[in-house]
């Protein structure tokens, strides 16, 4: 697979950062009270987070590595401040749904962790595509809980009246985001497990992973590995 495309696989699938990585809880939990609150707050992540990657890329050469957490920081609160900016005068009413939240983007684990892991260590081309990946990966993750949440909550879907039911309250607080969001990851484990490749049976009991010197060549075990599949 080309690596551009991986990285966009795995940040919308194989690596979401809420269904598998399960990084930014806090507006994961807090704002997907509707699907438009997780919509915005997906797309105003995955704009800081591809800004962000870019930006970080470019300059990973330059920052010293004993000032890079600050320096990654300066650099996320630039875009943040923009983002903020833009909203306040584009879209008042979803900036001020989100409210706290667009500030907190700055200390979002997900784009810290991804300028730190990813984009200080690879070309402007690979971080783009990873900012990307992992945006779009968590805009589609809460706008799906934000969508179950305000459909068995409210009774209404983006806005719009489901005929015949008023909702149950509770899934539009607090413990009902904790409830969807731990159902939605179940039936993706599920999913997963009965769905997803066999592990491969080894000589050894440990596998290669804990290999402490059983005697079989790894090269062999690859090999191996590559027949079976």
């Amino acid at each position: 697979m080309n690596k551009y495309v991986e990285r966009l696989y795995n940040g919308i699938l194989k690596e979401n950062p809420t269904f598998v990585l399960i990084l930014g809880m806090c507006p994961t939990l807090a704002v997907t009270t509707s699907a438009v609150n997780g919509f915005g707050m997906g797309v105003s992540t995955l704009f800081v987070l591809v800004c962000s990657n870019v930006v970080i890329s470019i300059l990973r050469k330059i920052i010293p590595d004993k000032v890079r957490v600050p320096a990654f920081i300066v650099v996320v609160a630039s875009f943040v401040t923009i983002l903020q900016f833009l909203l306040q005068a584009y879209l008042p009413t979803l900036n001020k749904a989100l409210g706290i939240y667009i500030p907190l983007i700055v200390v979002n684990c997900i784009i810290l962790g991804r300028a730190e892991s990813y984009a200080s260590k690879n070309s402007v081309g690979l971080s783009f595509m990873d900012g990307i990946g992992m945006g779009i990966g968590f805009t589609f993750a809460l706008t799906i809980l934000g969508a179950f949440r305000e459909i068995i909550g409210a009774g209404t879907i983006f806005g719009f009246n489901i005929p015949h039911w008023e909702g149950i309250n509770i899934f539009v607080m607090a413990p009902g985001a904790f409830f969807v969001l731990a159902v939605i990851i179940a039936v993706q484990n599920y999913i997963r497990a009965k769905h997803g490749k066999k592990p491969r049976k080894l000589k050894c009991e440990q596998g290669c992973a804990g290999c402490s010197g059983c005697g079989n060549d790894y090269d062999n075990c690859e090999k191996d590995e590559k027949e079976e599949i």
